[in-house]
């Protein structure tokens, strides 16, 4: 098949690789990619919001499947786009309707889906600037900390966890009257904290039937120790050591099966991943949120751990047979270390020289995966964006693919280069 993938990030980078990596694939295209997907691909100038240029490409070039890898072309409707054109409808395109990706979309829309399919979540409640006064209200009958959630998509940074009553409504104040987060905030879903350990699952649906991909945990905080500001994601681990059968029997039967069948319930069409954010509470799991697409980074963990095709599993999504599609994992631990540019989540510099890159994951001890990079006039690999790239290392064991991940991040460098180096060290102490 020719493939067009959408999107220019690390998590796409990994769905490329290993994409190319299966005979099904007889050309990739990417749009708009990175410098990662340059080498293993046909980099596309195409905008992911601009959908009659890439129905064009795709009639122009034989496409014989479309895979959305971020959640802005979902929300904005490109499945529904195609399949309300006679010349598309018939190309798979992975990924959920328009009314589907309000899962992600629209906190206050998932909040409500999950109460009414019975899917443990915690309690909450939805407020606009027009009900400021009975949101305070509201806040004042919250334990601490209050979890405030901007409703809309926020790049991964609407989420303020307030630590008194006071920074909630001054905060929630900011998100409503002062547009902290732009239109995302218009509305803010306020809700209750769940104290307990948290852990990503992925499902690939086709609407119908489904299969559980391999578990992660993520870092999403700047600093070690998980200390400072929310970022897209600096470290990802998989397999999830507290995640073991009895917890994902819960999760399969509590969250994945509602789910689906709330979906195909309420005619809500979806073919595509779902990432559920989830909490295990005393070994119970709580829904923290759904994304409509594979996190990033934890799709640099997952994917190395899918031993089965993945252009078969893509094309069963695709074309409603899921369930002839047999998922085979691999045993090793992977462990993710996103180095990103100085100054990330904030301001930071772009168009520095990388240096080293020819020296890492060449030992087959580890993956490395482009997120913000470009080439530069002379052939050379520049910094592009916050979060640079990813480092996968691969292990018997979490030790080892952390030992391995790092070791490899050390060959890398430029100008102002930062990253966690306690990635995967509270596992660590719970194994213990």
């Amino acid at each position: 098949m020719n493939i067009l993938l959408l999107g220019s990030g690390g998590r796409e980078h990994a769905f490329a690789w290993k994409i190319i990596n299966s005979q099904k694939c007889s050309q990739l295209f990417v749009a708009p990619g990175n410098a990662g997907t340059s080498q293993i691909a046909k980099n596309v100038s195409l905008s992911i919001t601009d959908f009659p240029a890439i129905s064009d490409f795709v009639l122009e070039n034989n496409i014989q499947m479309v895979v959305v890898g971020p959640e802005e072309p979902l929300v904005k409707g490109i499945v529904d786009f195609f399949k309300s054109n006679p010349n598309l409808s018939s190309i798979p395109i992975i990924g959920p309707s328009e009314e589907g990706a309000r899962l992600e979309g629209s906190k206050d829309f998932s909040k409500q889906f999950m109460e009414r399919n019975n899917i443990p979540t915690a309690a909450s409640a939805t407020f606009t600037k027009e009900t400021l006064k009975d949101a305070y209200q509201f806040i004042d009958q919250q334990s601490i900390p209050v979890v405030l959630k901007a409703d809309g998509l926020a790049a991964g940074k609407g989420v303020l966890i307030c630590q008194s009553h006071q920074e909630a409504k001054d905060s929630l104040k900011q998100m409503l009257i002062d547009n902290m987060f732009g239109e995302a905030s218009s509305k803010v879903v306020i809700e209750q904290f769940l104290d307990g350990i948290e852990l990503s699952v992925f499902v690939a649906t086709d609407g119908k039937n489904y299969k559980i991909l391999p578990e992660a945990k993520d870092y999403k905080r700047i600093g070690e120790g998980d200390s400072g500001l929310n970022t897209g994601g600096m470290g990802a681990v998989s397999p999830v050591p507290f995640a073991d059968a009895d917890f994902m029997r819960k999760v399969e039967e509590r969250v994945v099966i509602p789910t689906v069948k709330g979906l195909e319930k309420e005619n809500i069409k979806y073919t595509g991943f779902l990432f559920i954010g989830l909490m295990n509470i005393g070994g119970d799991p709580y829904v923290i949120e759904y994304n409509v697409r594979m996190g990033d980074p934890e799709t640099q963990a997952v994917l190395p751990r899918i031993k089965s095709d993945f252009v078969d599993l893509l094309h069963a999504m695709g074309t409603m047979q899921l369930d002839q599609y047999k998922i085979e994992l691999e045993t090793f631990t992977t462990t993710t270390v996103v180095l990103v540019a100085g100054g990330y989540p904030e301001a930071y510099r772009k168009d520095d020289k990388i240096i080293g890159l020819e020296n890492a994951g060449k030992d087959n001890t580890a993956l490395v995966f482009h997120a913000g990079t470009k080439i530069g006039s002379e052939g050379e690999f520049l910094t592009n964006g916050g979060r640079v790239m990813a480092i996968t290392g691969i292990g018997s064991n979490i030790e080892f693919a952390l030992q391995n991940a790092y070791k490899n991040v050390a060959e890398i460098c430029w100008d102002d280069l930062y990253f966690r180096k306690d990635i995967g060290q509270d596992i660590l102490k719970l194994k213990k």
